[in-house]
């Protein structure tokens, strides 16, 4: 399992660089033979971060506590599924 992460700064946020990074790191985790699932966590505040993640085919599995962040989801998806272009 590999979990992925990304930021975008407040500026250039709205503009599909999340998306394309999504699809990027989600592609990379594809061609891994060893990587068979890919997990997000994400704050439940997050919406515009829940909102990247939407129609990629991630399931939430559950909660967790960091402690940097406070309280996540924790999301996952097969690595083998190719997101679209």
């Amino acid at each position: 399992m590999v979990e992925i992460g990304y930021s975008v700064a407040p500026d250039f946020r709205r503009q599909g660089y999340a998306r394309s990074t999504l699809i990027e790191l989600l592609r990379r985790a594809a061609a891994e033979p060893a990587v068979t699932t890919v997990r997000a966590t994400i704050s439940p505040d997050n919406v515009a971060s829940l909102a990247t993640i939407s129609g990629f085919g991630f399931v939430e599995v559950g909660e967790q506590w960091d402690e940097e962040d406070g309280p996540e989801l924790v999301f996952e998806v097969p690595a083998r599924r190719i997101p679209p272009a």
